[in-house]
């Protein structure tokens, strides 16, 4: 099962599914940064850190952990 981010979490909490489309670009923004800020952190902590079990790439980290 799939966690889910914190960005996807507070669109659910703070905006109704009807009413997301007008700021759907602005989530998406939000989510892409997300993103790439949690894939920098995990390679940051497989080089500095004791990760070496575990996919050396964000990337992979990311689509394993969020499934997206």
């Amino acid at each position: 099962m799939a966690q889910q981010t914190a960005v996807e979490w507070l669109v659910e909490q703070l905006i109704p599914k009807d009413q997301h489309e007008g700021i759907m670009d602005i989530i998406e923004d939000a989510k892409h940064w997300e993103k790439e800020q949690i894939k920098d952190s995990y390679e940051i902590g497989w080089v500095n850190g004791d990760l070496k079990k575990a996919p050396r790439f964000g990337k992979e980290y990311y689509e394993q952990t969020f499934n997206k």
